[in-house]
């Protein structure tokens, strides 16, 4: 019976213009679609604020009002997320541990999967129900586990971690963004968490799911995402909707080998939020690329070394990166190099003789160091000496 209410919540919410969708919060939301034209200007959105950003690195390629603080909802459960994923790394957390919900988890209200006191879940259904689903019961009982039972020692970590990460206009109250005073962010900083939880691929497990179940097909969960069923490439990431925030998400997508966040707040509608995040990504996929540099060591000739016991050294470069870039202007980047004649003796492994700019028009895209690819001693009488009786011993 739950799974048939399931999906005809489902049919209800992304087939009728003005259905109502249950928010982050518990209260319901107009879905009236009434996306943006196309040729509506990116700053027009209908959105507070907003932020493209290349996931890989990092490159803002929009933003509007990107650094005003502003609730933001559930799309704090990213910062949760990202901080167990990083438990599991470090080899402090497994997906099936068991976490047991307490009292205050039990309690939170919401948008929830109605977790009782002493109930237990491991953690690979509880970050699946708070990804998927948004709930707030799941989201406090896994920081409350990886808090060590106190949620205000979860908070301190996620506000410790979002200093690290430079996320300068934030502060978090609590680890599921149900409304509190003075827990705030910005879209510049929630592209920065969203980037930070697109490092671990296997966060898309759980990101990408359209509908699922918990508690053996007893508990439906319908994405609270609908550009994880509409839009092409959809990678996540999360949404969120209170009356403070309004509507808000953070929508990741993916094509080719370009990965773009797009994080909108403060807008009106559930509708206006996935055609406002949808407009910025159709924009950065249809006007940026992803150029790949192709510099090698075989286009350069060994520098040559004065007073060495080799004549030259050969060098290396790892040039191993990406910039991402206009359409069409990839023909346009130039290399410029430069690289020592010649270098005294010694030298050492890894020494620097040079450095590769990857330039467009005037502007330095990306740089690379040429170092030396081994050792080379420097001659000295006795070394001298001692080559030349080893030539003659060798005759």
């Amino acid at each position: 019976m739950k799974k048939l209410f399931a999906i005809l919540l489902a049919a209800a919410l992304f087939a009728s213009p003005s259905a109502a969708l249950a928010s982050d919060s518990g209260e319901a939301e107009t879905t009236q679609e009434t996306a943006a034209p196309a040729e509506t200007p990116l700053s027009e959105i209908p959105a507070k604020s907003g932020v493209l950003m290349d996931a890989a690195t990092g490159t803002v390629l929009f933003e509007k009002e990107a650094h005003t603080p502003m609730a933001p909802a559930s799309i704090t459960k990213i910062m949760t997320m990202l901080l167990v994923m990083e438990e599991i790394q470090a080899g402090n957390l497994t997906m099936q541990d068991r976490v047991t919900c307490s009292a205050n988890a039990a309690s939170m209200g919401g948008t929830q999967i109605w977790l009782k006191e002493g109930e237990q879940m491991t953690v690979q259904e509880l970050m699946k129900a708070t990804a998927v689903a948004s709930a707030n019961d799941a989201a406090m009982a896994l920081a409350e586990h990886v808090g060590g039972g106190s949620e205000e020692a979860f908070v301190e970590r996620m506000n410790a971690r979002a200093a690290e990460l430079g996320m300068n206009d934030t502060l978090f109250c609590n680890p599921t963004g149900l409304d509190a005073e003075g827990h705030v962010s910005s879209a510049y900083d929630v592209a920065l968490m969203s980037r930070a939880l697109l490092q671990f691929p296997e966060i898309t497990q759980f990101t990408t799911i359209w509908m699922d179940s918990l508690r053996e097909g007893r508990t439906e969960l319908v994405n609270t995402n609908k550009l994880v069923r509409f839009y092409k490439g959809c990678t996540g990431l999360k949404t969120g909707t209170t009356s403070d925030a309004g509507s808000c998400v953070s929508a990741s997508a993916a094509r080719g080998k370009l990965h773009l966040i797009s994080v909108v707040m403060g807008c009106r509608t559930s509708a206006e939020r996935f055609s406002s995040a949808r407009q910025l990504l159709d924009y950065g996929f249809s006007h940026y690329t992803m150029f790949e540099t192709s510099v090698s060591k075989e286009q350069f000739t060994p520098v040559k070394v004065k007073h060495g016991v080799l004549p030259e050294v050969s060098v290396e470069v790892d040039a191993s990166s990406s910039v991402i870039l206009e359409k069409g202007r990839e023909k346009l980047v130039a290399e410029e190099i430069t690289l020592e004649p010649e270098v005294e003796a010694p030298v050492e492994p890894g020494q620097v003789l040079g450095r590769v700019r990857l330039m467009l028009e005037g502007e330095e895209l990306a740089s690379f160091e040429i170092r030396a690819a081994e050792k080379v001693e420097r001659m000295t009488f006795g070394r001298a000496f001692g080559m030349l009786f080893e030539r003659m011993a060798g005759l």
